[in-house]
């Protein structure tokens, strides 16, 4: 009995987890078509390419502001870092990277997968 009852609290511990995770976590398809992977990391979140030729590259590092994200943001083709922002809608990130203080961004629109 005692061991059903630990089963059913620590599944729900799980699920609770989940369903109040960040909008920002989880897997995403980037543009380039790689999978993208957003995990907490401390107090931020990591962006990590989990695979294409970058595998396993951490490629940013995020902090939440009520619903929207900044931090750093690295092209892995180049190395190149970049001022980055990102806000969620619904299945979609918008993801930018920009220089001279924000004056000059690209974006992109990864979907969740």
């Amino acid at each position: 009995m005692l061991r059903k009852m630990s089963l059913a609290i620590a599944a729900t511990m799980m699920m609770a987890g989940a369903a109040y995770a960040d909008p920002i976590e989880g897997n995403w398809k980037t543009e380039a078509g790689s999978t993208a992977a957003i995990a907490p990391c401390g107090g931020s979140f990591c962006i990590t390419l989990k695979d294409g030729k970058h595998a396993g590259k951490k490629i940013g590092t995020f902090n939440a502001n009520g619903g929207t994200y900044a931090g750093k943001i690295t092209d892995p083709a180049n190395d190149k870092t970049y001022t980055g922002k990102a806000s969620v809608a619904g299945s979609t990130l918008k993801m930018s990277g920009c220089v001279l203080g924000g004056l000059i961004c690209k974006t992109q629109n990864w979907k969740k997968l």
